[in-house]
């Protein structure tokens, strides 16, 4: 294990950092979020920036293809031969690894980061290594890569290994299902899946994902005019679109807690679910609530610790991430406007089918409108969450053992409030497999926002241990 962790730091040391320094600088955002993702080249930059390093690497037995669709954006595939004594062929695809990570990005925010940072400027500091899109997820490549190359260094034999890198999860892998389908007689049957595109609750020891919610959007429009009035004129006769639009939102929401009003939206959380939600409680404590950058004077939602993380991994919530309709502030005239559009972010629990969701959402708020109004609510996506199934013995020990031996504490469980939308898919195509569902988007970490940083000695860390993890699923029983 000491050697394995050796190497590992060596090859972050000598050429990962650098390598996601490069990858930071390049603005490869989602095609959610980037009209000429097709065009502008970002991804195919990225991709063959990332081939180039694994050629450089000492990983022996693997090829590697870019798998490129019609219409779709590129998926790298690499493939990464059993070193098992005595495994046949057959064996090997029905034991395979298969390990994931994305390489598109969200939105820079540009004006929203500190002064001194930028989303496409690399700067590290105080360990961590600033930058749109290192922690989420550029790293995972480099982490799977380097795992699987420090136990060939040491000799250590491992199963067959799939390692898939997608350029769609930011827009909720909407491509992806049809590279899986494409790719299905080369994945084999994973016995095991590691993704690493999760989160940590603190830099001190490894965390495990236990789930994951599901995850809406919609738009909900009010229209109530159709061209805009002199709002001393109309004002007090013609009620506005935006108080139709908050009437409609109280339905939904509870504006003294948040909590939401549809029943149909929630779930029975399992009891061990809640069990590990104390647990992490009692390792973070005020961490919990403090990683996040409030304002002086202000406060989080005032619940116990255990609850505040179920609420955020077990619990649906709302969230209002756009609006359209409303001028902005130097182009407002006395007017009353026609219409408000909100875009609306529904968490759904893990077990919750989202798509289910969405539709009560929708029901909820067409339903009745106020004053005649014309109220629209469309379902932009929906993406169902995931509950882990449990560990085998054999990972849980394993888990244990590498975040002991690794970090010197012991592996932590949590489910995350976020969404991957790969870990349902696979959950329902391979529903024998085992999952460890890892990463280093910790506290300030703040992936999709502004100043986004990876925490590089823990980075470094999480790819020691999934090392570790790879080398005991080797030696697991029958």
């Amino acid at each position: 294990a000491t050697a394995v962790d050796k190497f590992v730091k060596g090859i972050w040391d000598s050429s990962i950092t650098s390598e996601l320094e490069r990858f930071i600088e390049i603005p490869n955002q989602s095609p959610i979020f980037d009209a000429e993702w097709a065009t502008n080249g970002f991804q195919e930059q990225v991709v063959d920036m990332f081939v180039a390093w694994l050629k450089k690497q000492p990983l022996s037995g693997y090829t590697v293809d870019v798998e490129k669709l019609p219409g779709l954006t590129p998926l790298i595939f690499v493939e990464i031969e059993s070193t098992l004594p005595n495994e046949t062929k057959e064996q090997a695809m029905e034991n395979t690894i298969l390990l994931y990570g994305h390489f598109d990005k969200q939105p820079p925010l540009t004006e929203q980061w500190d002064e001194d940072l930028r989303p496409y400027k690399p700067i590290t500091k105080d360990g961590k290594l600033y930058g749109r899109g290192g922690a989420d997820d550029g790293y995972a490549f480099y982490a799977a890569i380097t795992a699987i190359a420090a136990l060939q260094e040491q000799k250590i034999p491992h199963a067959r290994c799939v390692v898939i890198i997608e350029g769609c999860e930011e827009s909720g892998s909407v491509h992806l299902p049809k590279y899986i389908e494409h790719l299905s007689d080369r994945i084999g049957t994973p016995s095991l899946i590691v993704c690493l595109d999760s989160g940590c609750g603190n830099y001190e020891q490894l965390w495990l994902t236990t789930s994951l919610r599901g995850i809406v959007v919609t738009q909900l429009r009010v229209d109530i005019l159709r061209e805009g009035v002199h709002s001393g004129k109309a004002s007090g006769v013609v009620p506005s679109s935006f108080r139709i639009i908050r009437k409609l939102l109280e339905r939904v929401e509870d504006s003294e807690t948040g909590k939401l009003l549809l029943d149909g939206l929630y779930v029975e959380i399992p009891q061990r679910r809640q069990e590990q939600a104390q647990e992490a409680a009692n390792e973070l404590g005020s961490l919990v609530t403090e990683e996040f950058p409030f304002v002086e004077g202000a406060k989080a939602v005032d619940l116990p610790m255990a609850e505040l993380i179920l609420n955020k991994t077990w619990r649906p919530a709302l969230s209002i991430t756009g609006v359209d309709g409303i001028p902005a502030l130097q182009d407002a005239g006395n007017v009353l406007r026609t219409h408000t559009t909100l875009t609306l972010s529904l968490r759904v629990p893990p077990t919750l089918d989202a798509l289910k969701g969405a539709h009560i959402l929708k029901e909820a708020l067409e339903k009745d409108a106020p004053y005649g109004a014309k109220v629209s609510c469309s379902i932009l996506k929906s993406g169902s969450g995931w509950n882990s199934p449990q560990l085998a013995d054999w990972l849980a020990a394993a888990v244990k053992d590498a975040g002991q031996t690794i970090f010197g504490k012991p592996a932590l469980y949590q489910g995350e409030g976020g969404s991957i939308p790969f870990m349902g898919m696979l959950g329902l195509r391979f529903p024998k497999a085992q999952f460890v569902i890892t990463g280093v988007l910790g506290p300030n970490s703040n992936a999709h926002g502004p100043n986004e940083f990876i925490h590089l000695d823990f980075a470094q860390k999480v790819t020691s241990c999934v090392a570790l993890i790879v080398n005991a699923h080797a030696n697991k029983p029958e």
